[in-house]
């Protein structure tokens, strides 16, 4: 059977909006609807959709410049603009912008799909333009691949001068270029590594094995910790018609700074807790020592919940410090219904208290997740209690766990205030809080953790919010593979 076409609908809620979904979806189609920008990223980012329809204003904002920004990431993408007015200002904008075309109200059924299968077959058509002049030049290229010597020399005297260490490998993982710079990393004293294996050069280095590894992204950044504690963000990039191309950037002094500024605060955390136990034990005391009048009560009261509240920071702070110095090697397979049915008990108390419509929503039979129970409890503990702590008495929170493709989802809905769109980019960065919860009590480490735990596993942590409307955190983690009897 044809591959069904996925067709990413980007519009604000409206009577459009269903009936292009019906259309679509009755065409045969795969139709997928977006609410907020941060969603569109993360499906563009997470999937390859076949055509964008666009609102002429979506999310609040320019659907024509929203449309132009998405050519520049993805120029092969069709995107066509919904207006709901035909003006000529409008068509100009949007076709000097590169879009495909624009549907204007009021529209039909059959309007909606012969608009999308034309913007489709005008986008295979260039494609098989483009497959024609690739085959076409294949011979020249490949004639090309052989560099002389002299090329070879003038391209090692341009990555040369670069600081960073530069690698170009051909398809086959051989290695093709390596600066001097690259050399010096690996402590490398031949300089004529053209046409080795990768695996045999570098074999002391675990550079190899992590180029091996599995990954959905074109471009991969990740860490490589040499023998002698120096570390290097490594970036592969692959080169159509070339092969790839690492390049190595020292972090070493950054790492040893990171570690500096975190073992002092886990120092001063840590000797923070014995005063902190001794004012909060005085206080407690005050009470007993005589009669006390209502203004003592009070400041007593004060002193005791700051106390609290600081002693929470100074906890949190060391249980981040763990996180981040401590490799977690302890794996079982655990059940996130279970955890997540624990974690909402915790709190029955504060709901009950604040009359919180609580929705819980678990699919049936899902497969455990391989890790560390007691860091499952804390990511769920963090999310389930924000969400209680930022949705208003008598609001709603909904909790659902579910598994699609071999992962397991845990999404959290709240009522709450909402995140604004120029914070969303920071709220997992330490001691960052929204500038629009201020009245709200917190340390600003509750998501930093749930988004460290998230990464130890191999999973990812993300929000959709807009202000007024809540929030929702979603995360996302690989599932254990389990035997059928």
């Amino acid at each position: 059977m044809a591959n069904r076409e996925l067709i990413l609908l980007a519009l604000d809620q409206s009577p459009t909006l269903s009936l292009m979904e019906r259309a679509l979806r009755a065409a045969g189609h795969d139709v997928t609807i977006v609410r907020h920008q941060a969603a569109l990223e993360n499906v563009l980012a997470e999937s390859s959709p076949s055509l964008l329809l666009l609102g002429e204003t979506f999310d609040a904002t320019d659907g024509i410049e929203l449309g132009r920004r998405q050519l520049e990431r993805f120029p092969t993408l069709p995107i066509l603009l919904f207006a709901e007015k035909e003006t000529l200002p409008t068509i100009r904008s949007a076709l000097k912008a590169g879009l495909s075309g624009v549907l204007t109200a009021p529209l039909k059924t059959d309007d909606i799909v012969q608009a999308v299968d034309r913007a489709l077959k005008r986008a295979s058509n260039l494609g098989d333009w483009l497959r024609r002049e690739v085959r076409r030049t294949t011979a020249s290229l490949e004639s090309r691949t052989q560099i002389s010597e002299s090329e070879r020399g003038r391209l090692e005297t341009i990555i040369a001068g670069i600081e960073d260490g530069v690698i170009v490998l051909d398809p086959a993982e051989n290695l093709g270029l390596m600066n001097r710079a690259a050399r010096e990393i690996f402590g490398l004293q031949e300089t004529d590594v053209a046409g080795r294996a990768l695996e045999v050069v570098l074999a002391q280095t675990d550079l190899p094995a992590l180029l091996a590894s599995p990954s959905n992204r074109a471009t991969r950044l990740f860490e490589l910790n040499l023998e002698d504690g120096r570390v290097f963000k490594a970036q592969h990039t692959p080169i159509p018609q070339i092969g790839s191309a690492v390049t190595l950037h020292d972090i070493t002094e950054i790492k040893r700074l990171e570690k500096a500024k975190g073992d002092f605060v886990h120092t001063v955390a840590h000797d923070l807790r014995s005063p902190l136990t001794a004012v909060l034990g005085y206080a407690e005391l005050v009470e007993h020592a005589g009669s006390l009048n209502d203004n003592q009560h009070d400041f007593v009261n004060r002193i005791q919940t700051s106390v609290k509240s600081i002693t929470g920071l100074v906890n949190e702070l060391l249980e981040f410090g763990r996180l981040e110095s401590t490799t977690d090697t302890r794996r079982e397979n655990v059940q996130l219904e279970s955890v997540l049915k624990d974690s909402v008990a915790l709190f029955e108390p504060l709901i009950l208290q604040k009359k919180l419509q609580m929705q819980l929503e678990t699919g049936t039979g899902l497969p455990p997740v391989r890790a560390n129970p007691v860091r499952m409890r804390q990511l769920m503990d963090n999310l389930v209690s924000n969400a209680i702590k930022y949705s208003p008495d008598g609001g709603e929170v909904q909790l659902s766990l579910r598994c699609d493709n071999h992962q397991l989802i845990f999404q959290v809905k709240d009522s709450g205030p909402g995140i604004p769109q120029e914070d969303q980019a920071h709220i997992f960065e330490r001691f960052y809080r929204a500038r629009n919860v201020d009245g709200t009590q917190g340390s600003g480490l509750g998501l930093t953790i749930v988004k460290s735990i998230a990464d130890s596993y191999n999973g990812r942590v993300w929000v959709e919010s807009a202000e007024g409307l809540g929030s929702t955190f979603f995360v996302v983690l690989p599932a254990q593979e389990t035997s059928s009897a």
